[in-house]
């Protein structure tokens, strides 16, 4: 009994004590747990739209660490990394002891250390909590905290700290910003070579440099790829093949893409490890290069700016702020894409565009290009040259200046700026001005931004998008009014479509318009297919005069060859809607054949309106509405002269509304020949007769 009694005492007292001693474990764990805060500091990274990587930024110390995860990197490479550097790695609490063991032995034995027994969780907390020297306090450290961050993290954590952390030598860490820098790839696809180098390399980082010791390097994955357990990883003979797999011999710039949007989207959120875009990296690559190529190549102390958007989401898929961010000559800090400029005749288009939508001209109309006095405003062509008579087609194509004052004349520039902001784009006047002619021309101001933005209406049916600024601001259709109607859109496209593209451009079936500020300071042009619009913009950030600077031989040639660099297939520009159609002169109503003026400038007028005249559809004319397919598309109505409100009747009936507008619309009941009349508010009437088709 009194032996019993002892036992039970003994043992009693040794449960306490091993009871207190894991209390006591417990709260020094507590008290001085592993530094796993150090492990959040990363490089900041900005990503396209599908994340890769556009631009990184080193962390305070100088240091290239990518935050990096298993499912980032080759599983090859795990195996591999496992296999090689802790082959227990999965079954083991942060020390190996059998691997303890050998090492010991082969210590004793041969009187030198022979081979390591640092796990991956060890290497781990030798990473975040560095030392000097390899000393036995050291590495009971080693051990004491790798202990701690088994019990802190799951494995898959632990292997992820190891990824983005390994030392690859100089300032590169983690895996990620090795293969970048030596594969010039992200390492989701590794080669057994490659892998075997990576795993290679944090052991020794400095002497197995591959950009300096490249015979140091090449031994280093030779041993790796002759590890038995390496070789049962990858396969049978793949490890031999790798082996005459030449090593990389320098050190590739990790990518350092869309400068300026990535200065905006860390200026968004300071705190942030990872900004989202809306770039394309591949688009985003293109534009660049081309922006470098016409820089060296137009000389100095220019800049270049750039704006891809998709015109049915709003996102802009490239943007170039200047030609090289670092450039002091060129002032290449200065985002370009958001300064206020002066866009030449690239507004043109939406002046022609109202003047179609009011029936004011077809396009084979008569319009002169002549010295013309508008109450003192006295516009002249680029060329200093006149043209005389040309149609309407002819002068938006020369981009003839007088021609296009006499329709801003007739449509009112007050106008033209309303329409401007069903598109969210409100261009800056000069101080104290209201709203003049020589807007038409260039005299106000307007950023590459929402140029582009105004573009995506005449890429998207009249419905302009948002394009925000690829980081902060949401991209996005417009909802409310269109900008311009289809059948002026359309219009518009048929012309620019038609411009001659810059010598030695290949035909890309983009329609385009080129644009020269006052005095050679800017160059522009700006296209567009089906999807997308391309703005482009040359000229000195400082406002200065650039003698033999135009929009045609300057822009151009660059926005031709960004479309083709960009990588983006050709889209064809959107059909013709139902009405819209190219009239020869001579079928041409009467009041359409020539855009009549007086001396002054203005619209010829009389004390007395002319009666109504419909001017669309002409008298006789086939529609295609779709009657033979079943579905009827309306067909646009337009008149000129009369006096409002107006009275629509299509053989007889009316159209359910009075309206104020010279346009109108008409749905008919079925195909065949129909007869439409307009009357207006003085009795006065105007018929024609179609054929639906």
């Amino acid at each position: 009994m009194k032996l019993t009694r002892k036992l039970a005492i003994v043992s009693a007292a040794g449960i306490v004590l091993a009871g207190a001693g894991v209390f006591l474990l417990d709260a020094a764990d507590r008290a001085y747990p592993p530094p796993l805060d150090k492990t959040d500091t990363v490089s900041v990274e900005v990503l396209d739209a599908d994340g890769q990587l556009l631009r990184a930024f080193a962390t305070p110390e100088g240091l290239w660490r990518l935050k990096t995860t298993a499912g980032d990197v080759d599983q090859q490479f795990i195996k591999m990394l496992v296999a090689y550097e802790d082959q227990r790695f999965y079954s083991h609490g942060g020390v190996d002891l059998q691997a303890i063991g050998r090492a010991a032995i082969q210590l004793l034995t041969n009187g030198r250390i022979v081979s390591g027994a640092s796990t991956l969780s060890m290497q781990v907390a030798r990473l975040i909590e560095p030392r000097q020297g390899r000393s036995l306090s050291a590495k009971f450290l080693q051990i004491v905290r790798a202990v701690q961050i088994e019990r802190r993290l799951s494995k898959q954590q632990i292997l992820d700290l190891y990824l983005t952390h390994a030392p690859y030598g100089g300032n590169l860490e983690g895996v990620r910003a090795a293969s970048l820098a030596y594969f010039g790839k992200e390492p989701r696809r590794l080669s057994v070579a490659e892998a075997a180098l990576l795993v290679a390399l944090p052991q020794l980082p400095e002497k197995r440099r591959p950009d300096r010791n490249l015979a140091v390097a090449k031994a280093a994955r030779e041993k790796v790829l002759k590890r038995v357990a390496v070789a049962a990883a990858v396969g049978e003979g793949e490890a031999a093949r790798a082996e005459l797999v030449a090593v990389p011999e320098k050190r590739l710039a990790l990518p350092a893409l869309a400068a300026h949007v990535a200065e905006a989207a860390r200026r968004k959120d300071a705190n942030a490890k990872r900004h989202e875009t809306t770039l394309k990296k591949s688009v985003q690559v293109g534009l660049e290069s081309v922006a470098r190529a016409a820089a060296f190549k137009i000389g100095p102390k220019l800049s270049i700016a750039m704006v891809m958007a998709d015109a049915q989401t709003g996102d802009i898929i490239g943007e170039v702020g200047s030609a090289d961010y670092f450039d002091a000559s060129r002032s290449g800090w200065i985002d370009m894409t958001r300064a206020s400029r002066s866009p030449g005749s690239t507004l043109k288009p939406f002046i022609y565009g109202l003047a179609f939508e009011e029936g004011l001209v077809s396009q084979e109309t008569i319009i002169e290009d002549r010295p013309a006095d508008f109450f003192g405003y006295r516009p002249r062509n680029f060329d200093m040259t006149y043209q005389g008579d040309v149609t309407v087609r002819e002068a938006l194509q020369l981009s003839l200046n007088v021609p296009a004052v006499r329709l801003l004349d007739a449509v009112n520039p007050a106008k033209l700026l309303i329409r401007f902001r069903r598109a969210e784009v409100r261009p800056q006047l000069p101080p104290n001005e209201t709203p003049g002619l020589a807007i038409g021309l260039g005299g106000l101001g307007i950023t590459l931004k929402d140029l582009v933005q105004l573009y995506t209406a005449l890429a998207n049916r009249g419905q302009p998008a948002r394009i925000g600024d690829g980081v902060n601001e949401h991209p996005g259709k417009l909802d409310g009014e269109t900008l311009l109607n289809p059948v002026a859109v359309w219009n518009v496209a048929d012309i620019l479509s038609g411009v001659i593209q810059p010598p030695g451009a290949p035909k890309r079936g983009i329609a385009y318009k080129t644009g020269t500020s006052y005095g050679y300071r800017d160059a522009w042009s700006v296209g567009y297919d089906g999807r997308h619009v391309l703005g482009v913009w040359v000229g000195r950030p400082d406002n200065g005069a650039v003698p033999g600077l135009t929009g045609y031989g300057t822009a151009a040639p660059i926005l031709f060859e960004g479309f083709a660099k960009s990588g983006i297939a050709t889209t064809p520009l959107p059909r013709a809607p139902s009405g819209a159609m190219r009239i020869a002169q001579a079928q041409l109503p009467i009041s359409q054949r020539r855009f009549a003026i007086t001396q002054s400038g203005l619209l010829a007028t009389s004390g007395r309106e002319p009666a109504p005249q419909i001017v669309y559809p002409p008298e006789g004319a086939r529609v295609d509405l779709g009657a033979k397919r079943g579905v009827l598309s309306p067909l646009m109505l337009k008149l000129q002269g009369g006096r409002a409100p107006f009275r629509w009747l299509a053989n007889g009936k009316p159209l359910p509304d009075i309206t104020r507008r010279r346009t109108n619309q008409w749905i008919p009941d079925g195909g065949g020949y129909s007869k439409l009349t307009v009357i207006d508010a003085m009795g006065r009437a105007a018929s024609v007769g179609v054929f639906v088709e």
